[in-house]
């Protein structure tokens, strides 16, 4: 039988977060309800009001701080709050409980959605870890894609709605892009050791400006390829991985690129032209494994959308054999829904590596090396 939810959106009344939760809220609970609280950090009691009532979740503001933590700190951005922009989760906790709010994220997905053990969580030791160039958590990202509402004044979104919030400046973007414009320059460049990529403005490229060298170093780092070596780099882009594997193979070696983007694609041949090993496929991920005869590589670069690879991908990749596989991802939930398929294949977790590539908002990038056992 259906029990009708004995909350409201307005409902106001007082309780304890107890701990966080994807998405950037921390958990609570009232009236038998498991409550999602925004602008709250564990461990603290607040006054919430209700924004938000289903069947399955109960979502609600912290508007007022009856017991602080000693990590709340005043937002930098005064648009920043309940009923605010949307864009910042975490501008009223300091940078370093963002990292370990993120951290147990991490370790809580691992362990639900993965069934890693205490143990193994001990042994991978798996964190969430600042990238250089901006303690503060500001000023980190590369570009911004501004609204305007109906009386004409640029903004940005509310939380899980609509509706626009007049913004006159963003504080985690850069200096130069920070003020509202209706100018969007029709490419952007990106420079990452010794090669650029020319881009569409609205095409994918990593925001934060550290990261594309973060994730490559990383990459390299966990998946160890060899000269005169084959490697895969699925969903690669504009061919990021592509490029650096391509030099760590050699010209005895092969990469091969498979993209469904066209537009990314055809930056990526532009900018990978003198690397005559890599080799672009336009294809759905899914169907060029499906449908295409092709020997296991040594080695899998696996970069998927934030919903994941998905079951069947990740089962055709553990039955070809193939020894390593590095998943880079930006969803810790899909990432270890993902892993489990290959764990339960015959794979080893071997190292898991949390980025803090988003600053101020729940986000993370997270790279893993799974082995053949």
């Amino acid at each position: 039988m259906d029990v009708s939810p004995t909350l409201a959106v307005g409902d106001e009344f007082d309780l304890e977060v107890i701990v966080i939760a994807h998405g950037g809220h921390a958990i609570g609970h009232h009236a038998g309800r498991t409550i999602f609280v925004r602008h709250a950090i564990p461990g603290e009691r607040v006054h919430a009001r209700v924004t938000e009532v289903t069947r399955k979740i109960v979502r609600a503001d912290a508007i007022d701080i009856l017991t602080p933590s000693t990590d709340r700190v005043a937002p930098p951005c005064r648009f920043s709050g309940p009923g605010q922009c949307g864009g910042c989760d975490f501008q009223h906790v300091t940078v370093d409980r963002q990292r370990s709010l993120k951290t147990e994220v991490l370790r809580s997905s691992l362990e639900r959605f993965a069934g890693l053990t205490e143990a193994d969580l001990g042994r991978l030791d798996p964190r969430v870890l600042e990238l250089p160039g901006h303690p503060d958590g500001l000023r980190w990202r590369s570009r911004i894609r501004w609204s305007r509402g109906q009386d004409g004044l640029a903004g940005l979104r509310q939380h899980r709605g609509h509706r626009i919030i007049p913004v006159d400046h963003c504080l985690i973007v850069r200096e130069d892009r920070d003020a509202p414009t209706d100018h969007v320059p029709a490419r952007m460049s990106s420079r990452v050791r010794e090669r650029t990529w020319s881009l569409a403005s609205d095409g994918f490229w990593q925001v934060h400006e550290a990261l594309p060298e973060a994730l490559v170093d990383l990459v390299l780092r966990f998946g160890d390829p060899k000269p005169g070596e084959r490697w895969w780099d699925l969903y690669s882009g504009a061919g990021l991985f592509a490029a650096f594997l391509a030099e760590q193979v050699g010209e005895t070696g092969q990469v091969i690129a498979v993209e469904g983007d066209r537009g990314a694609v055809d930056a990526g041949r532009r900018a990978l032209a003198d690397l005559r090993q890599v080799t672009f496929r336009r294809s759905d991920v899914a169907r060029w494994i499906a449908e295409g005869d092709h020997r296991a590589p040594e080695g899998v670069v696996l970069d998927p959308p934030r919903a994941g690879a998905g079951k069947e991908l990740m089962a055709a990749l553990g039955g070809a054999g193939i020894p390593c596989i590095v998943y880079v991802a930006c969803d810790p939930v899909a990432l270890a829904r993902d892993i489990s398929v290959l764990l339960g294949m015959g794979y080893r977790l071997d190292a898991v590596v949390g980025l803090d590539a988003f600053p101020m908002t729940h986000h993370f990038e997270t790279v893993a090396l799974l082995s053949r056992t």
